[in-house]
């Protein structure tokens, strides 16, 4: 005997369970954290990835996640936000040479952590700032991602050639100082970046969902990340951030992003409002 075909809403709340079973399922398998991510952006690159593996089921994908790693591997790929570019928003990079750099000029060393760093572009944009501003053997660059595949990407410094225009353009409007292609040598269809320019940076893997704070920084950085996040996991990261930032330190989040109702709000006052800079003063 056939069983009765579900209702709309019956079947939605089928979806739902199996998304449950399978954010837990990775959590206690492979230690990342997914729960708290925002529904809808979770569900389109979930189907992504049940088309790539060619599943017709979020239960089929729960049980190949589990049972091979390398599939893991590429979900995680689909469920990190790698969307970046070199010098992007290339006014909030003139705002931290004018409101931030004079900051860290009066510390004899500082430390920058990168939150959410994908594949580096944005790391090697602060690293040819602090150059251009003599501060980079007075500087460390903590560059951390959730994903150990994007984290290599970084390290290596390498970035499509076909893309250098579009970062040249941004780099000027930043106010870069220099030529931007000294900081690049061609090869093939890729760009390497100098190495000098990240020989003060350490790259590691950081989950912001369930990892502890880890030092104490001067500055702060995660642009575009929290977008992502739904509210209780938003305020759990601003609570990480608030734990790791230096009393006068500068936080630095994306366009979309604020410090409002946050668990900390109260604590921060804004240095740049429109590029979404404040700092912390108690």
């Amino acid at each position: 005997m056939a069983l009765p075909v579900g209702r709309p809403e019956e079947e939605s709340g089928l979806e739902q369970i199996e998304v449950d079973l399978l954010l837990e399922g990775i959590y206690r398998r492979y230690g990342f954290d997914f729960r708290e991510y925002a529904p809808a952006s979770l569900r389109r690159r979930l189907r992504r990835r049940m088309d790539g593996e060619r599943v017709e089921t979020l239960s089929a994908l729960q049980s190949l996640v589990l049972h091979d790693p390398q599939v893991m591997e590429r979900l995680l790929l689909d469920l990190s936000i790698n969307v970046t570019a070199m010098f992007r928003d290339p006014t909030f990079f003139l705002a931290f040479r004018r409101q931030v750099v004079p900051l860290l000029r009066t510390y004899p060393f500082s430390r920058i952590w990168v939150a959410g760093c994908s594949t580096g572009e944005e790391v090697y944009s602060l690293a040819i700032l602090l150059a251009e501003e003599r501060l980079s053997e007075r500087t460390r660059i903590y560059a951390t991602d959730i994903n150990e595949a994007v984290i290599d990407v970084a390290r290596l410094g390498v970035f499509p050639l076909e893309k250098m225009q579009e970062y040249t353009h941004n780099y000027i409007r930043a106010g870069g100082t220099r030529a931007f292609s000294k900081y690049y040598v061609a090869r093939y269809d890729g760009a390497q970046f100098a190495r000098s320019l990240v020989d003060s940076v350490v790259f590691a893997q950081h989950n912001l969902a369930s990892d502890a704070a880890f030092n104490e920084f001067n500055v702060i950085t995660c642009r575009n990340v929290m977008i992502y996040f739904d509210r209780p996991l938003q305020d759990h990261v601003h609570r990480l951030f608030y734990e790791s930032l230096a009393t006068f330190g500068i936080l630095a989040l994306g366009q979309k992003e604020s410090i409002g109702q946050s668990p900390h709000e109260g604590a921060f006052e804004e240095l740049a409002a429109e590029e979404r800079l404040y700092r912390k003063v108690r």
